[in-house]
């Protein structure tokens, strides 16, 4: 089995907003974006997405190009970061972000989830997709991608990242990301 975690392309959104489950449209760059997102897929078997729309919409694109039909899955959304959604990161409560920092894995400061709570959600969803001879394309958010990565080889995980459009690569005979 492989499964193939891609992050969406670019949203609409200004730069330094905290936005996890908000639904935002995406930038106008997308159809340029994604014909190089679908020029370095590996060929894929199913496609598994989000239903956040700047994910679905390149799922959906993905999909019309592939000849595959997309499943939806809410598994694979954001992290819901409460009252600090659409704020920026600059103005959220120093007090607060304190307190997640102090305790990263369950603070829920923000009155959403917490980073225990997306991680199992993640890891349960990434279990079921784990399907022998298949490859899985999972059309997702960086939140989500750090959670594999911690499911797999430790919480430190949650501070890599995965760029606009970017795809990581995971082989069940390896366990290895193969980042691109």
């Amino acid at each position: 089995m492989a499964l193939t975690l891609l992050r969406h392309t670019t949203p609409d959104v200004a730069p330094g907003t905290c936005y996890g489950r908000s639904d935002l449209a995406l930038a106008t760059s997308f159809p340029d974006e994604a014909e190089i997102v679908l020029s370095g897929l590996p060929r894929i078997d199913r496609i598994v997405s989000s239903p956040l729309s700047r994910c679905a919409q390149l799922a959906d694109f993905v999909g019309a190009r592939s000849g595959l039909k997309v499943v939806q899955d809410d598994r694979l959304v954001e992290m819901d970061f409460g009252k600090w959604e659409m704020q920026a990161w600059g103005n959220l409560p120093r007090h607060e972000l304190d307190a997640w920092a102090s305790d990263f894995l369950h603070a829920r400061p923000h009155e959403g989830e917490s980073v225990a709570m997306l991680t199992a959600r993640t890891q349960d969803a990434i279990t079921e997709f784990n399907q022998p001879g298949s490859h899985t394309l999972v059309v997702t958010h960086a939140g989500v991608i750090k959670a594999v990565f911690a499911a797999l080889g430790g919480h430190h995980h949650y501070r890599s990242s995965v760029a606009f459009g970017g795809h990581i690569t995971l082989l069940e005979h390896s366990r290895r990301p193969d980042a691109t």
